[in-house]
């Protein structure tokens, strides 16, 4: 699991390519007045424990703040 506090971009020269489809959830939750946005994504059927939690990706407000801005930079007019 991970808290990202911050998200650096990486050049044009390392392009990534589109991954095989899994299932992701979400979930808001609040600790000690401090709230968070929690993505989990899941092991594809093919992997040794399919429907495993493969990734944990946590923003807290700020966390959400700046993925808003680079969302709404790479998908303008969402």
């Amino acid at each position: 699991m991970a808290l990202v506090t911050k998200f650096d971009e990486l050049g044009a020269g390392n392009r990534g390519r589109v991954h095989g489809e899994v299932v992701c959830t979400y979930a808001t939750f609040e600790i000690e007045g401090r709230r968070y946005f929690q993505l989990d994504t899941y092991g594809s059927s093919d992997r040794a424990f399919p429907g495993k939690i493969s990734q944990s990706f946590q923003v807290d407000r700020e966390g959400a703040r700046a993925l808003k801005r680079l969302l709404d930079r790479s998908f303008p007019g969402i």
